[in-house]
């Protein structure tokens, strides 16, 4: 109709502002699906929203579990706050009474405790200093950047609450009752028409079924993306740095430091990867590094030190002068003897080792005070030993069997993996 003036739907569009794509996110929330899923389908919820693939997400939250914490307080939630399929409400609003919601109340009780519990401890400490609050972060801003980018893909539809059941009380129905008069003869046609003065043509033939079309398309030439190269570069350069740092005497780098750095290089790696569509290979690097920080976690490995090299120290100086005042290795015995010193001076030498077993052997008659320590593993020095995970340093002087007056040494062992003995040559 001319004139007449013709109002347009708007077209969907990036998202303004950062309380519209909050309050977008929470009304087209991911749902989680029946198929895919693994064990509450929340990693397939968040991949099948935004064109990601899950793995990437599920890769993802076990990094944030290992750099920090938080991938399973951040599994929790989406459990407690995304819908399920096929549900009007997730299984929090279900709980306290906004709607239907396959996650019953109390499992949602359940999951709530936990969700708290877990949120606490992974806030409270982790074996990377900050990692909870990193890791927490790092989600969010992950989330809130692919909302922005893919919010309006793949939206779900939302579900209808189902309407009760209607009984009929009050219906009335309006059908025709008309009968056909009895009277009325066959063949009586009221517009008194002769039936062969009724000349049709004949209805026009259908038209020949087009030829199938073929369904096959060859493959588009796969985008090849840089993130994974460069990725995998920064966390190299990073790794050599935290070596380079420990080497230089920095005491903060230490393996369990480096490993989680080049781990969150590789978490962002990830994160990016999702939104330009590569760097699917960095999850082969991922795993065994998380696998590598989870061994560090548990097994306490504090203090080691790359220096020094590697492979077998024997050393037995035959005057004080000879005495270095460290003896350090990355890995590897060292079998220090000191029974060969003359009588002279006193002295103080520490001994240092990163992997492996270390022997210290002392004059017969010298007064040792010693203080013998490992991470893991068996240390013996003299009279005394203690053997596990994590035990407290021996310390003492030892006179000998002549009681004192002998030389006076002071002896530091330290090691981290690996066994220690002090004894008297």
């Amino acid at each position: 109709m001319s004139g007449a003036s013709e109002t347009r739907a708007p077209k969907p569009g990036p998202l303004n502002g950062f309380e519209e794509t909050v309050k977008d996110f929470w009304v087209s929330r991911p749902r989680r699906p029946h198929a895919g899923r693994k064990l509450a389908g929340v990693a397939a919820a968040i991949g099948y929203r935004y064109g990601i693939d899950p793995v990437v997400v599920r890769i993802a939250l076990v990094v944030a579990t290992v750099f920090g914490g938080f991938g399973v307080p951040f599994y929790l939630l989406g459990w407690l706050f995304l819908p399920g399929e096929g549900d009007e409400v997730s299984g929090f609003e279900g709980l306290i009474g906004r709607g239907r919601s396959a996650v019953s109340p109390a499992f949602a009780v359940v999951l709530s405790v936990l969700t708290v519990v877990s949120v606490g401890g992974s806030f409270s400490g982790s074996w990377f200093d900050g990692g909870g609050l990193i890791s927490f972060a790092l989600i969010t801003v992950a989330l809130y950047l692919l909302h922005r980018s893919r919010g309006q893909e793949n939206r779900p539809a939302p579900v209808v609450p189902r309407a009760p059941a209607f009984t009929g009380n009050g219906a009335f129905t309006m059908t025709d009752t008309a009968t056909a008069e009895a009277g009325a003869k066959p063949g009586w046609d009221p517009l008194a028409a002769d039936p062969a003065g009724w000349d049709l043509p004949d209805p026009p033939s259908a038209p020949p079924p087009a030829p199938p079309t073929s369904s096959y398309r060859p493959p588009e030439p796969r985008h090849r993306s840089k993130v994974g190269s460069v990725t995998f570069a920064v966390a190299v350069l990073i790794a050599g740095g935290g070596v380079l740092a420990n080497l230089d005497g920095n005491a903060w780098f230490s393996a369990q430091h480096i490993i989680g750095l080049v781990l969150g290089v590789v978490g962002i790696g990830l994160v990016v990867g999702a939104f330009a569509r590569g760097g699917r290979g960095l999850i082969g690097l991922a795993v065994p590094l998380a696998i590598a920080g989870m061994v560090l976690t548990t097994v306490p490995f504090q203090n080691f030190d790359f220096r020094g090299g590697t492979g077998d120290l024997r050393a037995t100086p035959r005057s004080v002068a000879d005495v270095q005042p460290r003896y350090q290795h990355a890995a590897g015995d060292i079998d220090l003897d000191l029974s060969k010193l003359p009588a002279g001076a006193p002295f103080s030498t520490e001994v240092v080792n990163g992997a492996g077993d270390t022997t210290v052997i002392v004059p017969e008659t010298a007064d040792v005070t010693y203080d013998c320590s490992t991470g893991a593993g068996s240390a013996s020095c003299f009279d005394r030993s203690t053997d596990g995970i994590s035990q407290d340093a021996l310390t003492g002087t030892d006179n000998g069997p002549d009681g004192v007056g002998g030389q006076k040494i002071t002896l530091h062992v330290k090691n981290s993996v690996g066994n220690v003995e002090v004894r008297r040559g």
